[in-house]
């Protein structure tokens, strides 16, 4: 009996379609944070203290961006592989190698 591979289906959704939900939420939470620190500055708050407050949305924003990445070389990558595999067709997975490194780039820019 054979098993029979599939090519893996582009629309089956993106690497962060299991934890959507989770994503929305962590979102909704730094936009309620950036709406805090428009408030501190409409207060006239101390600069150190809008600081802090940026400096933790910067770092809550980095977390979705390494899960994002994450989430895209777990899924998208490896699919891209599986297919490269399948087709013998190594530009599929050096196309989606290259884009993963160049969002990692726009990341660390």
């Amino acid at each position: 009996m054979s098993e029979t591979i599939t090519a893996p289906d582009t629309n089956a959704g993106h690497g962060y379609a299991p934890d959507k939900e989770a994503l929305l939420k962590r979102l909704r939470r730094i936009e309620g944070q950036v709406r805090g620190i428009a408030r501190m500055v409409d207060e006239d708050t101390y600069c150190i203290d809008i600081l802090t407050q940026v400096s933790a949305v910067n770092a809550a924003l980095h977390k979705v961006s390494l899960g994002l990445v994450q989430g895209h070389i777990g899924h998208c990558v490896v699919d891209a592989a599986r297919e490269s595999a399948e087709t013998g067709d190594p530009t599929i997975v050096a196309d989606k190698v290259e884009e993963a490194s160049a969002a990692i780039g726009r990341l660390l820019r």
